[in-house]
Parts: structure tokens; C-alpha cells; sequence
């Protein structure tokens, strides 16, 4: 009889358990659904995921490079899927979106630094979390990335100063308005232009550094010293941005076109003054072979395959990293149609649309 009471009672005490329970299922079931939905899906979930932060869009170019990384990454897994984090020039920004990628435990990351000594801290977060990381055309310093893909920078710098040489420098003065130092390619740029420079000794006036790649900072630069530009020959612009504005600037005091101009990037607007003959030259990067090559290397470390066809490597200040490069081209008006249009960078009607036939 005891055992039977107490049998009596221990059914009793579940029932009233069971009613509780089945109170707050109804009381939050949709979250607990939430929950237990996402926590299948989870389990099934194989796909690649690639996180990618750039910059800024501010700059032409990186549009078009995430465009066709995206292109290339859903041709070679149709399933991979891109979380794309845009910081807009601002360090803290980056900072805080790569740690997002982090946590959304992607299965690699693709980074275009804003600063390349900035970074160190958050990329080793990332490889301590067993993310593999591309520092994408700019190096990230002291990280140890498992790739570092870019142009050959220092080439880019040559091939503007060589440029400028040939288009004439009588008075052997040239001013360069450079990108920012926290930008590592900005030095190798450097390096190549200022020695085509000694080597035929042309005089470098003045080295003015774009904060954050802003253009309207160096059409101030222009405005300043736009009485010291008398005997100047040329200016050496980091990229093409900064070209448009010191040229717009150079117009108000009409001398556009007395200046000589080089840049980078080969954007549209530096593309048509090439052709017009207010801009000597532009360096073209062929980013579509750039980005699609970074697309095959990240979906190859997200698998954890070998890197094929990378034979190089950099300094990054402490380790020797794995790089991947690619060869620059200088564009002028001789040659825009067999390199850029050619290679369907930009259509010849744009490139040519305010010349007269």
C-alpha cells in the first residue's frame, strides 16, 4: 500500500511538471521554434562561407573588385555565399566588422586594409579561431596572413615615372601627391617612382600624403601652392581620384594640361583625359584576373587545399608570407585600345565620348 501511494504521488508531481512545462512552450514558442529551426539548420549548413571587408567605396575600384570576386566565387561553388562588410574609410569601423566575421565563424577572410598597421591584433584573433586570412591587394604588417595577393606596387611607380620622363620634364621638377602612409603600397609606389626620378635627376619638390585616399584634400594641397606650381613640370597622383581633383583645380588656374599629369586605377574619367590629352598616363591594374584569382585562393584555404601557382613571398615585417602578384600596365593614348578596352575594362564609346570624330 505504501509503494502504491507514493507511485500515486510521483505521477501526480510529473503531470503537474509537464502542464508547466507545456504553459511556457506556449508562452515563448516562437522563440524556442526560432531556436530549434536555426539549430538544424546549423547542423545541415556545409556551404562556404566568405567574409570580405574593403575599404571604402569611395575609390572606384573596389566595387568593381568585390563585383567580380563575387562573380567568380558563386561560379566555382554555386553554393558559397559572401558576407560583405564595407567599413567606409574608418579603421574602428574595420575593426569591428571583421570581429562580426569572427563571430559569424566564417570559413575564410578577404581584407582590404585601410591601415596596414592597424590590423595585427584582429587578424591573429581570426587565425586563432582557425579563419584563414587574404590580406587583398594592400599588406596587412606583423600579421602572418596565409596569402598577401596584390599588384607588383613598386612596378606601378616606375612605370608612372618613367612615363613622365618621357613626356618631358625641362625644368626637372615634379611634385607627388601620394596616398596616406597607413597604406603600405603607398611606400612601394614611393620607391619606385622616386628612383626613376634619381636616375635622371629630377627634382621632387614636395611629397604632400592624401589622409584616408581623400581627393578633395589634395585639390586643397593644389589650391595652396598653386603659385609655387610655376616651374613645376609634372605631379605624380597616387590614383586617379586624386588626379581628377588636382586637375579640376589645376583648370580654375588654367593650367591643366600645362602640368603634366600620371596616376592609377585606369577609372573612366582618367581614361577620357588620357585620350584627351589632359592626363599623361594611367597604370592599369587588370583587377578582374586579380579578384577572380583571389576567389580560387580563398575557396582553396577555406577547404584547406595548397595554394598552386604562388612561388613568391613578402615581408610583412616579422614573417615571410606566401604572395601572389600580378603585373601592372602603363596606359596612354598609343595603347588604351589594346589594354584597356580591349580587355573590356571600359567600353571605347565612354572612353572616347568627348572626342570629336
Amino acid at each position: 500500500m505504501k509503494e502504491k501511494r507514493l507511485n500515486k504521488k510521483t505521477k501526480a508531481l510529473v503531470a503537474v511538471i509537464l502542464s508547466f512545462a507545456l504553459l511556457l512552450l506556449s508562452a515563448c514558442g516562437g522563440n524556442i521554434g526560432d531556436i530549434g529551426e536555426n539549430s538544424v539548420e546549423t547542423e545541415q549548413d556545409d556551404h562556404i562561407t566568405v567574409g570580405f571587408s574593403i575599404d571604402s567605396y569611395l575609390i572606384e575600384r573596389w566595387q568593381r573588385d568585390t563585383d567580380i570576386f563575387a562573380a567568380k566565387l558563386k561560379e566555382l561553388d554555386s553554393t558559397a555565399e559572401l558576407n560583405l562588410q564595407n567599413a567606409n574609410g574608418d579603421i574602428d569601423t574595420q575593426k569591428q566588422q571583421i570581429k562580426y566575421l569572427i563571430d559569424k565563424k566564417v570559413d575564410v577572410l578577404v581584407v582590404v586594409c585601410i591601415d596596414s598597421e592597424s590590423l595585427t591584433d584582429v587578424i591573429t584573433e581570426a587565425k586563432s579561431n582557425g579563419i584563414p586570412v587574404i590580406a587583398y591587394d594592400r599588406l596587412i604588417k606583423d600579421a602572418d596572413v596565409d596569402l598577401y595577393i596584390s599588384f607588383d606596387n613598386e612596378q606601378v611607380g616606375i612605370l608612372m615615372g618613367q612615363a613622365l620622363v618621357k613626356a618631358g620634364l625641362p625644368n626637372k621638377k615634379v611634385i607627388m601627391l601620394s596616398g596616406p602612409n597607413e597604406d603600405n603600397n603607398v611606400s612601394l609606389v614611393e620607391k619606385g617612382f622616386k628612383s626613376v626620378m634619381e636616375e635622371n635627376d629630377i627634382e621632387i619638390v614636395d611629397v604632400f600624403h592624401t589622409p584616408g585616399w581623400r581627393a578633395e584634400d589634395a585639390a586643397t594641397y593644389v589650391s595652396e601652392h598653386i603659385t609655387e606650381l610655376g616651374d613645376v613640370d609634372a605631379i605624380m597622383c597616387g590614383n586617379d581620384n586624386i588626379a581628377t581633383s588636382a586637375i579640376r583645380t589645376l583648370s580654375e588656374a588654367r593650367l591643366a594640361g600645362k602640368i603634366k599629369i600620371v596616376g592609377q586605377d585606369a577609372d573612366l574619367e582618367a581614361c577620357q583625359r588620357v585620350v584627351e590629352g589632359t592626363q599623361v598616363m594611367t597604370v592599369y591594374k587588370p583587377v578582374e584576373k586579380l579578384a577572380q584569382a583571389a576567389a580560387e585562393y580563398a575557396l582553396a584555404l577555406a577547404k584547406g587545399e595548397a595554394l598552386s601557382n604562388v612561388t613568391s613571398t613578402m615581408s610583412d615585417g616579422s614573417y615571410d608570407i606566401p604572395y601572389y602578384f600580378l603585373d601592372p600596365i602603363a596606359v596612354t593614348a598609343q595603347n588604351m585600345d589594346e589594354t584597356v578596352i580591349a580587355s573590356g575594362f571600359h567600353l571605347k564609346e565612354e572612353v572616347y565620348m568627348n572626342i570629336s570624330n
